[in-house]
């Protein structure tokens, strides 16, 4: 069996919960105590997406870039503290 290669996109809320979403597809969003937990649900929704969306009706998903921004040296570091949070929790590993 063929496997699609999707992008997602993962985010932490104030609760600590992860909000994951696939941008190919329109409402295609799903969320989990932990990100294994989030992935293993947005795939759960992907399949969803996949037998009710029609090619033609996909997003196009470009890529991902960063901005860089002039900030406040107080949200500079609490920016960077949240950096390095997620830098430790994505060394976990984010298993297929």
């Amino acid at each position: 069996m063929e496997k699609l290669h999707l992008p997602i996109i993962i985010e932490m809320d104030e609760d600590v919960h992860y909000i994951v979403s696939c941008p190919l597809f329109k409402g295609c969003h799903s969320y989990g105590e932990t990100i294994d937990e989030a992935v293993k649900n947005i795939r759960e929704v992907i399949d969803i997406c996949i037998g009710e969306t029609e090619v033609k009706e996909l997003n196009k998903f470009v890529g991902s870039q960063l901005a860089e921004m002039a900030t406040d040296p107080e949200i500079q570091a609490e920016l960077r503290d949240i950096d390095r949070e997620f830098a430790v929790t994505e060394a976990d590993g984010l298993e297929s």
